[in-house]
Parts: C-alpha cells; sequence; structure tokens
C-alpha cells in the first residue's frame, strides 16, 4: 500500500511539473511572438515567427547586418528619413514585397525588389493570415500643411498573430488615427515641426488606447520630442496603457 502511494504521489508531481513546464513555454512563445527592434529615428525591424517587417529602411545596409532579410518592407513616405533608394539597393530584397503609396513607388528604381505593391490611404493588401491597411497621415497645423499632404503618405496597421499594430508615420493627430479600433501595438511620432507635440501626440493615444505604445520619430529640428513627458501624460490618465520608451537615437 505504501508503495503504492509512494508511485501516486511521484505521478501527481510529474504531471505538476509537466503543466508548470508547459505553461511556462506557452507564455514564453507568446512574449517573443513579436520582437520590436529599434533602428533609428522611424526605423523599426518587427519580427515574428513567419514574417520579417523593415518599416522606413534608411541609413544603409549595414544597420539591417544582424536580421534577417526582410519578407515585407513598409515605406510611409517620400521624405529621406523614411525612403532611401541607396540603403534599398543595397539591400537583398530577391524575396521581398515592398509595400508603399504611390508617391512613393514612383521613385522607385525598377526591380528594386521581388513585389512592389502600390497601397494608397484606405487600402488593404493580404488575407486573413497577414493583412496590411493603409492608413492617412497628414498634417493638421495651417504652418505644416506643405510638409505632410493627405493622401500622400501611408500609416499603415498590421494585422499579424492576432494582434494589430499601428505604425502612425509621419502625422498629426488627425481623426484617422484617434478612431483606429483594438490596437494592441502603436508606434507614435512627436517631434517638431513637422509632426505633432507630445500633448497631441498623448491625447490622440488616450482616444484610441492602445494596449501598448512606443514613442518614436521624436528627434526634429534641433530638439528632442520628451518621451518622459509624453509617458507621464497617458499613464497619469490611463495606466493601463503600457508606455514603451526604447532607445532610438544611438
Amino acid at each position: 500500500m505504501r508503495l503504492i502511494k509512494t508511485a501516486l504521489f511521484l505521478c501527481f508531481l510529474i504531471v505538476l511539473y509537466s503543466c508548470k513546464s508547459d505553461k511556462k513555454t506557452k507564455n514564453l512563445g507568446h512574449e517573443k511572438a513579436i520582437e520590436i527592434v529599434p533602428v533609428n529615428h522611424g526605423t523599426l525591424v518587427i519580427k515574428s515567427e513567419n514574417y520579417n517587417f523593415y518599416v522606413d529602411p534608411v541609413g544603409g545596409a549595414d544597420k539591417f547586418s544582424n536580421y534577417e532579410n526582410a519578407d515585407f518592407v513598409l515605406i510611409t513616405d517620400i521624405h529621406g528619413d523614411h525612403l532611401n533608394i541607396e540603403t534599398l539597393q543595397a539591400l537583398n530584397l530577391s524575396n521581398t514585397t515592398v509595400i508603399a503609396p504611390k508617391a512613393v513607388v514612383n521613385k522607385l528604381p525598377k526591380n528594386i525588389a521581388k513585389t512592389v505593391v502600390t497601397l494608397n490611404n484606405n487600402d488593404t493588401f493580404g488575407d486573413d493570415n497577414l493583412k496590411i491597411e493603409a492608413i492617412p497621415m497628414y498634417n493638421l497645423r495651417e504652418e505644416a500643411l506643405n510638409f505632410h499632404t493627405k493622401g500622400r503618405g501611408n500609416g499603415y496597421v498590421i494585422n499579424l498573430n492576432n494582434q494589430r499594430i499601428y505604425i502612425s508615420g509621419d502625422t498629426e493627430d488627425i481623426p484617422e488615427m484617434r478612431n483606429l479600433k483594438n490596437i494592441d501595438i502603436a508606434f507614435v511620432c512627436m517631434n517638431l515641426p513637422y509632426t505633432m507635440t507630445v500633448e497631441s501626440a498623448a491625447s490622440a493615444v488616450l482616444d484610441f488606447k492602445p494596449k501598448k505604445v512606443y514613442p518614436y520619430h521624436y528627434r526634429g529640428k534641433g530638439m528632442m520630442g520628451d518621451v518622459y513627458a509624453f509617458k507621464n501624460k497617458v499613464n497619469t490618465k490611463n495606466p493601463d496603457i503600457d508606455v514603451v520608451l526604447l532607445n532610438w537615437y544611438n
């Protein structure tokens, strides 16, 4: 009888340990499902189990030497901190789909990548496994209207691994951003005079309530946007939004 009880107890311990190990593995897998890599300013790499995204790759191919080749390159606008032909030509894009608005596509050399897709505001690309939505990005302030005209550039929402990732591109706190729904991860710009103030960025984020937000693209003309003030403004009113501060400017 004692041997039977001992055996049952050992079985119980094995089952308990297996359940804990499985839970730990599943949690670890979830945490690693999407990896965010800040490259510089408005340039980033998004890595998942099945896809690698380069967003606005500029600065030379060496900045991407530690990452696998991109499955998708997303370009938001024609300005040099978002579109750099030399960098694109130096990257291996032989199996890559480049997605960009018409104004950008018009500037791309022929055969720059395996596939080039023109995606304009409110267009979508992909299917249920991966869908990319083009979101408007533009200025609202009278003195800034010429920086980013409505319809020229794209923000993006990437629907990936049952998550929605928003990339603002160069924009102010436009209604199309404030009206976004069910955003899990957001990248929000805040540099003057070209995009928006810290206050406007925080106000917009409080409206569309992403689960997690990364302030990026916050170096402006002779100054840096105050990301700590942004975090304070957001979390004072909504502590449930996870504001993540990364080093975008080495």
